[in-house]
């Protein structure tokens, strides 16, 4: 019963072998097969998350046998069948976040880049998502979350702690400027 494990040295150290396997790295791959094998691994990355066209071009085109041509074919039967679409992903992704926690524009936009969607589409869909839940909304939802954790600034250097988190979760320069003003007796421009 020889499983293609040979023992060498101690029973706890195997090596495979398979006799009949080319020796060379660069075997020939059936274009048919390695097409087959692009879609199966693109439907099974997309069952796992949704993805950017850029994201799963990027993840095919690391696919053993994959070609920018067979990547392509892939990418545009599935866009074809309706797997793929940047603008759906990008308003879902944006929305989605939006839902979780209270998020700015900012952060979101840079988030959108960095998952390989165009500015143009990005700005789309982040007008949509902010129309339906606007940004004012959303760093009032973050304050006063942050002073329900942590309390009311009493200092200048709380404020300015706040107001960095504020920035972190990409909120816009003055908007956190108008409304740590609101809530805080110490000047917010004191702070930068």
């Amino acid at each position: 019963m020889d499983r293609g494990f040979r023992y060498e040295g101690s029973p706890m150290r195997r090596r495979r072998f398979n006799e009949d396997r080319p020796q060379t790295e660069t075997a020939v791959v059936d274009p048919a097969k390695a097409r087959e094998r692009a879609f199966q691994r693109a439907a099974k990355l997309l069952a796992a998350k949704p993805r950017s066209v850029a994201e799963l071009r990027e993840r095919l085109q690391q696919g053993r046998g994959a070609t920018k041509a067979i990547v392509e074919s892939v990418i545009q039967r599935l866009s074809e069948y309706g797997y793929l679409d940047d603008a759906r992903f990008a308003q879902s992704y944006a929305s989605l976040r939006v839902q979780q926690r209270p998020i700015g524009r900012q952060r979101l936009q840079r988030d959108l880049r960095l998952k390989k969607i165009d500015k143009a589409t990005a700005n789309e869909a982040l007008d949509v998502v902010f129309a339906a839940t606007p940004e004012e909304e959303l760093i009032d939802r973050a304050i006063e979350k942050r002073i329900r954790l942590r309390g009311r600034p009493q200092s200048r250097a709380e404020t300015k702690k706040l107001f960095d988190h504020l920035l972190r979760q990409g909120f816009a320069f003055e908007l956190i400027s108008e409304k740590l003003r609101a809530i805080s007796n110490v000047e917010v421009d004191e702070v930068e």
